[in-house]
């Protein structure tokens, strides 16, 4: 019995490590039995993150360990070794990228679980990695070990369908009715977007996945492939999968922190709400939708509460955002102690007059405190979450992780 991890065999502008996967699963030696096969995303600010930033692993039962490890050097050399920086950065995207860096380990015993906490809330390096039994190539094997290590505390699903080589150069096709069908299963999440109705199952950018279905469970996953597979209007596909997964987990996160909001800017073109506090400066995207609109909305004093991630440039990108306390204020005149009316300027320096029993007061004004655009903790709508994002239907009814 042993573990078997894969990444990094893909880039912005192509491949597919999950595709790889399967092919390597697909082309075992009948004699060895595998485990439901994992796919786990890690930290989102990786140097040397692929396009989704995910790790494949899998346990693996072979009666002969030493027939297996031939195998995986030969599967290695003819398969994975000539990916190995053929694929350079791409030119659609304007972050770092690196050519990819295929790596592959395999472990007798599971890691221990501390590598895959480090893995997803912190940039690692291959020299943190943990040695394992065998190991072929470079940074990838970063990713591969932790997903070996990952504990499986919160466990989601995904079933992937690739698509066949005569269709991979054109627009996907995907049964628009069947998707309607699979988002009203139960157990089947994240697949549809409610404000707008499009669908979150297919990549946009180039790759051999054809759809990719969340769920809260292998068998509604599995339905729910096997039902957009069979739809009409879907096209052929090459193969698919069912992987365990960390996705909507929230492993990703720290503990919320709160803050005392100092002052708050927006970016003039793209409306990025910039929240800068007595600690880090807290940044929410202009497609965070209520996150963002609440971030804009802060004023000196407010307080806050943030759950998101520590960006390498020192900024806290928010995730999950509410509101403490504020001390935001309207004003207005007050109102008449006789009749209730609110009473009315007489002119500059000239004080107040009721409209109604005509007495008068001196000119002042009442503040009334202004309720903030949503009181609870709010998070980006569907499309504009990460793959590791918790949806806050999913916590308790204060949205404590």
């Amino acid at each position: 019995m042993g573990w078997l991890g894969l990444d990094d065999t893909d880039s912005l502008q192509g491949g597919c490590t999950t595709a790889s996967f399967h092919a390597l699963l697909a082309d075992l030696p009948s004699n060895i039995k595998t485990g439901v096969p994992r796919l786990v995303r890690l930290w989102p600010f990786a140097q040397r993150r692929t396009r989704g930033n995910a790790a494949l692993a899998v346990e693996l039962h072979a009666p002969d360990e030493a027939v297996l490890m031939d195998h995986l050097d030969d599967w290695w050399r003819r398969h994975l070794a000539p990916l190995e920086g053929l694929v350079e950065a791409s030119t659609m995207s304007d972050r770092p990228q690196s050519p990819a860096s295929p790596g592959m380990v395999y472990y007798r015993e599971r890691p221990d679980e501390a590598f895959y906490w480090s893995a997803v809330r912190q940039e690692v390096d291959l020299l943190s990695t943990p040695t394992p039994h065998r190991a072929w190539g470079g940074h990838g094997k970063i990713g591969a070990a932790a997903a070996i290590s990952w504990p499986g505390q919160q466990v989601t699903w995904e079933a992937i369908a690739w698509r066949s080589t005569t269709e991979s150069t054109q627009p996907r096709r995907i049964d628009m009715n069947a998707l309607l069908d699979i988002d009203a299963m139960v157990g089947v999440v994240l697949s549809r977007d409610p404000r707008n109705g499009s669908g979150l199952i297919a990549p946009r950018g180039p790759s051999p996945v054809l759809f990719g279905v969340r769920a809260t469970s292998f068998e509604a996953a599995e339905g729910a492939c096997l039902h957009l597979l069979d739809a009409p209007k879907t096209e052929e596909a090459s193969a698919w999968r069912v992987f365990e997964t960390n996705q909507a987990s929230g492993d990703h996160l720290p503990p919320v922190q709160s803050f005392t909001v100092a002052s708050v800017g927006t970016h003039p073109a793209r409306k990025h709400a910039h929240v800068r506090t007595d600690g880090p400066t807290v940044v929410a995207y202009a497609e965070g939708g209520a996150v963002n609109a609440l971030a804009r909305w802060l004023q000196e004093g407010d307080k806050i509460s943030v759950a998101g991630l520590l960006h390498p440039d020192g900024t806290l990108h928010a995730e999950r955002l509410k509101v403490d306390s504020w001390v935001h204020r309207t004003y207005q005149r007050p109102l008449c102690s006789s009749c209730r009316v609110r009473m009315k300027s007489m002119g500059k320096g000239q004080g107040l007059r009721c409209p109604s029993c005509k007495s008068t007061a001196p000119d002042t004004w009442d503040g009334v405190p202004v309720e903030p655009p949503h009181t609870g903790w709010v998070e980006p709508p569907m499309d504009a979450r990460r793959h590791l994002a918790r949806p806050l239907s999913w916590e308790d009814s204060d949205g404590r992780m």
